[in-house]
């Protein structure tokens, strides 16, 4: 087993045949070391909302056929539990706060298309390794890393400036205000702390001019002069805020061009899966890598008409429906072209439910089944376990159920390997190749310890004792649920990462993960009489992990998250953004 890992790990395509090969039982197939890739990434879909992960009253049988057909995971985590730096950690294989996607505040998202953060171009994306291995790259929906950095046109986060050879999709994300008729959904928190800055640095502004003009206060009319510009520049944020949302972020691109500012809400799902299956058509004579990057099921819950009032389970579970006939009409594409047997599926979503989401008494968020807590917790499980399914004929054995601990960013070694290439030896890579445990070549994760943070913030770590197959899990620090027992954060609509909204466990509070899933039980050192030495073996690998961090700029800070005119990707002439490419057409 040993040995075939070391095959696995070698970026030569020749050891990587050799280990297959070994493979008696799946000697057929096993030669196939250049696959196709299909990536199908939900959007805040919970573990508990899917039929092979134990839901039964939401109707999910392709995402199930799938499962039938190929390996489930059931302790796959995510690196993050939010949309912008869990999928900046699935794209580049390393935790989020290593590229600097990870929030040092509140602002934990990238906010506008017209923010100058996002992922850096320094980056190494699986994409961009394939792309140079000769794949036809292609991503085909929800982005949410951030389009510029300096200017209108620079693209420095665009996902062409990231290994991908064709986009079509939104570079930001679904949010409600992208429906005409919805309640608005942009951040009334963020709209607060941005009209508060505002005022804040308004009245620091006048009071230096006043000073000034009075000769109280030396100050220099550049520093007067910057402290203008960023009054106007947080007014204008937060005044944009109001109205604007639906141009300036709801607005669909292929490649470098705007196709809809604002997007047709009515024809996207129709758009994006003939882009998807377009792309597999074109691209069938020769190894591809189809990332589809789902809208669903975030709100607005984007819905066509036939499958609205389908579900029982309200507009929530007819948008998980139709994600999965969507998956369904990608897996006929395949089979139609006869690419079956050579193509890697992957089905997966970017992190757990969104508890709080509600309006009245309709639940629009997801479920996180046995698990506690959800989309924005970034210890608890409800928010990092999600739902992780392989399926490849005739190399991965079919209806195999997998318990180890794996992660999100295993997808990056272990695609770049089957492609011929080679992970970047110049950074830290947290991902781990996973084919070798899909295929039952070894027993266990790589995996020994995973770190859960929210933002930067450390909040759990979990410890996989391979001797033992124990899974321990330490919280450190834990949101406050409001109102208590909620099992969410209902008062805040999110729940944070630090301040006053967190407690801090002193000592941490552990489970054990195979015995408690669900971490209900906390076990102390009265209970436990293994607890001091967990605890402990726990903290000597922080320490480890803490030695491998490096600083890097934050992509999330708030000069970086606030609305520029500058960087807005305009279809028109600025202001007046405007274009219906796809009516056109």
């Amino acid at each position: 087993a040993s040995f075939l890992l070391l095959c696995f790990r070698s970026p030569p395509v020749t050891p990587l045949i050799f280990g297959l090969l070994l493979q008696a039982p799946l000697t057929k197939l096993s030669i196939i070391t250049r696959p196709n890739f299909v990536l199908l990434l939900a959007d805040d879909l919970g573990i508990g909302d899917v039929g092979c992960y134990g839901n039964d009253t939401i109707r999910t049988p392709n995402i199930d056929r799938l499962a039938k057909e190929g390996v489930k995971l059931t302790q796959h985590i995510a690196a993050a539990p939010l949309c912008t730096p869990s999928r900046a950690a699935f794209l580049t294989g390393r935790y989020p706060l290593r590229s600097g996607m990870d929030a040092i505040n509140n602002y934990r998202v990238i906010f506008w298309n017209a923010g100058s953060g996002g992922l850096p171009p320094n980056e190494t994306t699986f994409a961009k390794i394939l792309q140079q291995q000769g794949y036809s790259t292609g991503l085909i929906g929800k982005w949410h890393q951030g389009v510029n950095c300096e200017s209108r046109n620079d693209h420095c986060h665009h996902p062409l400036n990231h290994g991908f050879d064709y986009f079509y999709g939104m570079p930001f994300t679904l949010i409600s205000d992208c429906q005409p008729m919805e309640t608005p959904e942009m951040d009334r928190g963020f709209r607060r702390k941005l009209w508060l800055s505002t005022q804040v640095i308004g009245l620091i502004t006048l009071t230096a001019a006043l000073g000034r003009l009075t000769g109280l206060i030396s100050v220099h009319w550049k520093i007067l002069t910057c402290l203008a510009g960023f009054s106007v520049l947080f007014f204008v944020s937060w005044f944009s805020s109001y109205g604007f949302v639906r141009y300036w972020n709801c607005i669909m691109m292929r490649n470098h061009g705007i196709t809809e500012q604002p997007m047709v809400t009515e024809r996207t799902t129709s758009l994006i899966l003939r882009e998807s299956i377009s792309f597999i058509e074109r691209n069938k004579h020769k190894p591809f890598l189809l990332f589809l990057s789902f809208l669903h099921s975030h709100t607005p819950l984007l819905t066509t008409e036939k499958f609205l009032g389908r579900s029982r389970h309200g507009l929530y579970g007819d948008n998980v429906e139709e994600m999965d006939w969507m998956v369904g009409q990608v897996l006929d594409a395949i089979d139609k072209e006869g690419l079956k047997d050579t193509t890697l599926v992957y089905f997966a979503s970017d992190h757990g439910g969104w508890l709080e989401r509600k309006e009245g008494k309709r639940q629009l968020g997801g479920w996180n089944g046995i698990y506690r807590g959800g989309k924005a917790m970034g210890g608890w499980e409800g928010g990092i376990r999600v739902p992780g399914i392989f399926r490849w004929p005739g190399v991965l054995p079919a209806g195999t159920v997998i318990d180890e601990p794996t992660s999100l960013m295993d997808i990056y070694p272990t695609i770049v390997y089957l492609a011929g290439g080679a992970v970047p030896q110049d950074r830290v890579i947290d991902g781990r190749d996973l084919l070798p445990l899909l295929r039952g070549a070894v027993a266990h994760s790589e995996h020994e310890f995973l770190f859960h943070y929210c933002g930067v913030h450390l909040h759990a770590v979990r410890w996989h004792q391979k001797d033992s197959g124990a899974v321990w899990k330490a919280h450190y620090v834990t949101p406050i649920f409001s109102p208590p027992g909620a099992g969410g954060c209902y008062d805040r609509g999110f729940c944070p990462c630090f301040g006053e909204g967190v407690t801090h466990h002193d000592p941490p509070l552990l489970f054990e993960l195979s015995q408690d899933p669900s971490e209900a039980k906390p076990l102390s050192g009265d209970t436990e009489p293994l607890f001091d030495t967990v605890i402990r073996r726990i903290g000597r690998a922080i320490e480890e992990h803490r030695r491998t961090l490096t600083p890097v700029p934050q992509q999330l800070s708030v000069y970086n998250v606030v609305w520029k005119p500058w960087l807005q990707p305009c279809c028109g002439t600025f202001p007046f953004c405007w274009c219906d490419k796809e009516r056109d057409n």
